[in-house]
């Protein structure tokens, strides 16, 4: 089992700048990926940016040139948000997996942090 817990959400004004952590615990050893989602009211969760065991990255195309995903640690992992828009807002939730693709029973998620930007 991995948990997640997130931090670092908030009220920026549009153009500012959030950087949101999260930590694991548990079977840490084992996770091959670690990023974020985020869902805004009334929508489905869409995938902000993942990192590998590699340090491989890929981001939606909302987020390039803006977010940047890193990981200090095995088990930290940061979303650093840049230039952000209104339409930025929503609830981020960290994600990891310990195993295959498309096997919920290796993904992981966080409790989820709010992210509100104002216009």
């Amino acid at each position: 089992q991995v948990q997640l817990v997130e931090s670092g959400g908030g009220l920026v004004q549009a153009g500012g700048s959030l950087r949101l952590s999260c930590v694991a615990s548990g079977s840490i050893l084992s996770i091959n990926v670690m990023g974020w989602y985020r869902q805004a009211p009334g929508q489905e969760r869409e995938l902000v940016a993942v990192i590998n065991s590699g340090s491989g990255t890929n981001y939606a195309d909302s987020a390039k040139g803006r977010f940047a995903i890193f990981k200090t640690a095995k088990n930290t992992v940061y979303l650093q948000m840049n230039s952000l828009k209104p339409e930025d807002t929503a609830v981020y939730y960290c994600y990891a997996r310990n195993g295959p693709v498309g096997r919920r029973e290796y993904d992981y998620w966080g409790q989820g942090t709010q992210v509100t930007v104002s216009s």
